[in-house]
């Protein structure tokens, strides 16, 4: 399975909004021709440049999975390590691989995690009633959630709260993995 392409659906909620290529640019803050690009799945975009795009066109993220999803497809699905999307931060700090499939987007979502050293995946609040569940592979990380602090070793859980600003930092000298599960209540 390829990366879903979302330009299309981009572009059709821009138009039911009659919005211009060079408004949502104005209001995602987002440039014209990385818009324009994306509609025409010739890029694809980062997770912040989804967020603004989704934040500017009254969508959420899991809202903008599902629509991306045949609905026509089998139960059963191999996907190689090739077609698995992915989000990198801007600086390649850290890398998150979806492995959920795309129709629970929004409800439970599951990912590998990989953080290199002495950096730090920071999220701002996720919709009331979110927790996340996160399980180091192969070093220790950091949860802050709220003014909690967790110090977490590898196979060890952290539950937190994810409707509050929260991030996973990363101080060992090596880069390390996880499993991330995010539920929205």
């Amino acid at each position: 399975m390829n990366t879903p392409n979302i330009g299309h659906i981009i572009q059709r909620r821009r138009k039911e909004r009659r919005l211009t290529l060079e408004q949502v640019a104005e209001i995602s803050n987002v440039s014209r021709s990385m818009l324009s690009q994306i509609e025409r799945g010739e890029t694809n975009p980062t997770y912040a440049v989804v967020w603004r795009l989704t934040r500017a066109l009254g969508i959420s993220i899991g809202d903008l999975a599902r629509a991306a999803v045949d609905q026509h497809q089998s139960r059963n699905e191999f996907v190689s390590s090739l077609g698995v999307p992915e989000f990198r931060s801007p600086e390649g700090k850290w890398r998150l691989r979806i492995l959920s499939p795309p129709a629970t987007a929004g409800d439970t979502e599951w990912y590998q995690v990989e953080i290199k050293p002495g950096c730090v995946i920071e999220s701002e609040p996720h919709r009331p009633g979110a927790w996340e569940h996160l399980t180091p592979l192969d070093g220790p990380l950091t949860v802050v959630s709220g003014n909690q602090r967790f110090e977490v070793e590898p196979g060890d859980t952290v539950r937190y709260c994810a409707d509050v600003n929260h991030a996973i930092r990363n101080d060992s000298k090596k880069v390390v993995h996880a499993f991330l599960v995010t539920l929205y209540r």
